[in-house]
């Protein structure tokens, strides 16, 4: 196994994102690594395919990354991850993921993993884009059922 020095962990602020963050900041402590936590807050424009307009002051990503910070900078705090380590950004999930990763120059990125199969499984998950797409390792933490 590497040594790692710099660890990346994205969350979704499901309910293992606490379990995932413990065994990321184990394996960090493990390896004397730095951690950063990201969470991904997806476009909404693309989401939204409706017929009525919305106003042009929405501005949905914005109000969503406001409360996903409000909700890191909790999870965080009780983790004992400070500030400068924590990072919401507005994309794709899978690669704002990577983005970062390579911005922070992270030689490992943790991921939850739901355990999908059939037909989600072929339509690909984040944890499947980012271990595809990255140029670190990754781990892909089994959570959930």
């Amino acid at each position: 196994m590497a040594n790692y020095r710099n660890v990346l962990v994205a969350v979704d602020f499901s309910e293992e994102s606490n379990a995932l963050v413990r065994k990321a900041l184990e394996i960090a402590a493990r390896n004397q690594a730095s951690l950063s936590l990201l969470h991904v807050v997806e476009y909404t424009s693309s989401m939204y395919a409706g017929d009525i307009p919305l106003p042009e002051d929405l501005n949905l990503d914005r109000d969503l990354a406001d409360q996903a910070t409000l909700k890191l900078k909790a999870l965080a705090e009780e983790n004992g991850i400070p500030d400068a380590a924590q990072f919401v950004e507005i994309g794709i999930p899978k690669r704002e993921i990577v983005r970062l990763a390579e911005e922070r120059a992270a030689d490992l990125i943790i991921v939850g993993s739901h355990g999908r199969h059939g037909l989600q499984l072929l339509l690909g998950s984040t944890a499947n884009g980012v271990l595809h797409q990255a140029k670190c390792d990754v781990l892909a933490v089994r959570v959930g059922s």
